[in-house]
């Protein structure tokens, strides 16, 4: 060997050694906010972008972990309820700086777009004509394009085969005609029995995971506090009739029972707060259009809501409060399953039972396009085009939502002048 390659080669081990040692090193709770603060002010695009963006900046570039462990990781978080990327943040953090760096990381990747939609909603709840602006109808008109994308993605994706298919539309036809939660906790019930007795997948491969530093004593209590949060909260709230516990009880609910990405909490955040009329539904899918605009995950809509309700919660501490509520099972689950993930994912049944869940979720988010967002946002030959022509730009052209956004909202001014 020439001295040339063995200073090449000592060169590389050198890299070698550098980037092992990055992935291990432990950090500082710091470090980790101000890296997911980052991501939070300019992570645009919804979870699979936000799940590239996270590559990039942690295996890329600050080489916390290799690609192979990271991609473990996503499929764990996509195979679990609750918001994917969130959970993937929250793992990052912790496996970086432990407890602290899990809050710290799932604080600084929601919290800018949490407070943006919370100031969005007082500017709606402050100015009453503000709700009724050809703006926010733009709004409005844009979350039937969003939801419509959603739909079409995930029916290619996670309804390949008549099966599922024909889940995903029992599915819809069951929320239609039963319009409320317990439809669609039905639905998705029916989806994994099904799943689980019919579905036919392959084995998946054995892999070494990454440890995280959660024993399985701690994952099981974490998974168990899940459940009971689960069952309980919604048995104490119809107890204590206190109807501020009831709507946490609710977002809890669709926190940890939302399959497929953040456009499946739609219909079930509606159920829990349109009907009771807390929220009316043309402030809700203004919102829900307002949510496509900022960075960070979908499910901050949550802050929004809790902001504009007119009680038992609202402002400030409505916002927060149902914030936590609904980020609180996906971090428990997350790091409750950390230590138990080849178990869960070689078992067969689970594996159908979750194809299952993914096409009924399929046929609830379908249900949802029709009512509240078709039936409330399109009441004009105006608003259908508006509504064709930006599920065009997101489909066909790719454009980003935020421009897509920005347009709808443009032209629902101009229609109204």
């Amino acid at each position: 060997m020439s001295l040339r390659q063995k200073q090449d080669t000592k060169s590389d081990a050198r890299t070698v050694a550098v980037s092992a040692s990055s992935a291990t090193r432990p950090g500082s709770v710091v470090e980790v906010f101000l890296a997911f603060l980052k991501l939070g002010l300019t992570s645009f695009g919804g979870p699979v972008a936000h799940l590239g963006y996270f590559r990039t900046e942690f295996v890329e570039r600050r080489a916390w972990l290799d690609d192979k462990s990271y991609s473990d990781l996503v499929a764990l978080c996509q195979f679990l309820p609750g918001p994917a990327s969130s959970k993937v943040g929250i793992a990052l953090g912790l496996g970086r700086a432990g407890w602290l760096g899990a809050l710290c990381a799932w604080a600084g990747f929601t919290l800018p777009s949490a407070i943006a939609l919370i100031l969005f909603a007082m500017g709606v709840t402050q100015w009453a004509a503000l709700a009724r602006s050809g703006v926010v109808h733009g709004l409005k008109v844009v979350s039937v394009a969003v939801v419509a994308q959603a739909v079409w993605g995930m029916a290619k994706t996670l309804c390949p085969d008549r099966l599922r298919a024909g889940i995903a539309i029992v599915a819809a036809l069951l929320v239609l005609a039963i319009p409320s939660t317990m439809g669609q906790i039905g639905a998705i019930i029916a989806g994994a029995m099904v799943g689980r007795w019919a579905v036919q997948l392959g084995a998946l491969p054995v892999a070494q995971h990454r440890d995280y530093g959660v024993s399985k004593k701690t994952g099981a209590a974490m998974l168990l506090l899940f459940a009971l949060l689960l069952l309980l909260l919604p048995t104490v709230a119809a107890t204590v009739h206190v109807p501020a516990l009831s709507v946490i009880a609710s977002f809890y609910q669709s926190g940890a029972l939302v399959f497929g990405g953040g456009h499946v909490v739609l219909p079930l955040l509606q159920a829990s707060v349109v009907p009771s009329g807390l929220v009316t539904n043309d402030a809700f899918l203004a919102g829900y259009g307002a949510a496509q605009a900022v960075p960070g995950p979908l499910f901050t809509f949550a802050a929004y809501l809790g902001a504009v309700m007119t009680g038992p919660l609202g402002g400030w501490i409505g916002g927060l409060s149902l914030l936590v509520a609904i980020f609180v099972p996906g971090f428990l689950i997350i790091v409750g399953a950390l230590p138990f993930w080849e178990l869960l994912r070689q078992r067969r049944g689970v594996q159908r039972a979750l194809a299952g869940v993914n096409a009924a979720v399929v046929g609830v988010l379908a249900a949802a396009l029709y009512d509240p967002v078709w039936t409330s946002a399109i009441h004009s030959r105006a608003d259908f085009g508006l509504a064709l022509g930006a599920f065009g730009l997101l489909v066909y052209g790719r454009l980003s939502p935020v421009w897509v956004v920005a347009l709808a909202a443009a032209a629902g001014w101009l229609f109204a002048n």
